[in-house]
């Protein structure tokens, strides 16, 4: 079973890119992050067309989550139930017995601003409901873009970026939080190479000179990780014409 996810940074613009990588490499599940549309603008027919089910939550212009699925799932949730908010940042589903949920946690802009306290309420709330979706499932899977990097090997320059917005002692103990409830982080099963990120900046050639973060993230239960046999960042993606600023990242089960 492959698992996916990906920050596309618009689905309208990103489309084609996203319909050619689901051709190529044949997912089980893409979860994706900041489609920016609302929903009766969701490409459901072209991704069909290919052999795909599309659940999906949106707005325009901002935010916005989807699952993309081989198979149609059921038992779907758009909201965190004790957190009321405006803002499309969550879906998930269940396949056969795997628990899926896709996230697009708040960036928090900078740490002084209302976007950084906001992010640190969403946070716990999703502690929470996920918490409660583990005594649901024995397999869960928790991806997408997190928006922390939990670590400063995560972060090419983490003496710049000490006490910023990605990488705050807060947001990196919300990571710790939700990993201690019984989560493993999939790309730390196995030895990666140093400086391996998921995003990079569009601007003063960061990606060229991999000046990135690793904020995209899958977090999988006992049950699943037990089952991991590779986890890759696809950064080829990240090298066409009109990228996403983030590259997808995918995890291989045997289950």
């Amino acid at each position: 079973m492959k698992l996916a996810t990906w920050n596309v940074n618009s689905l309208k613009v990103r489309l084609p890119q996203v319909i050619e990588w689901l051709k190529i490499n044949q997912p089980d599940i893409l979860c994706l992050q900041e489609t920016k549309l609302s929903d009766e603008n969701f490409p459901e027919h072209e991704i069909a067309a290919i052999g795909y089910h599309s659940i999906y939550t949106g707005q325009k212009t901002y935010n916005g989550v989807a699952i993309i699925s081989k198979q149609k799932g059921d038992k779907i949730f758009t909201a965190l139930p004790d957190f009321l908010d405006e803002q499309k940042r969550i879906i998930a589903a269940t396949y056969n017995d795997v628990r899926i949920i896709s996230v697009y946690v708040p960036n928090g802009e900078a740490v002084e601003s209302e976007k950084y306290s906001y992010k640190l309420r969403w946070l716990p709330a999703l502690n929470r409901w996920v918490e409660i979706e583990l005594k649901n499932y024995a397999k869960v899977a928790l991806l997408g873009d997190f928006n922390i990097a939990p670590e400063d090997r995560d972060v090419y320059d983490p003496e710049m970026w000490r006490d910023k917005v990605l990488c705050t002692v807060p947001e990196r103990d919300a990571f710790q939080n939700l990993l201690s409830l019984g989560f493993f982080d999939s790309f730390r099963l196995f030895e990666k190479p140093d400086k391996s990120y998921t995003w990079w900046d569009y601007r003063m050639m960061a990606f060229r000179l991999n000046r990135g973060l690793r904020i995209d993230h899958i977090l999988l239960s006992d049950a699943l990780a037990k089952t991991c046999v590779a986890c890759d960042i696809d950064k080829g993606m990240r090298k066409i014409e009109r990228p996403s600023d983030h590259a997808p990242l995918m995890v291989e089960l045997r289950i």
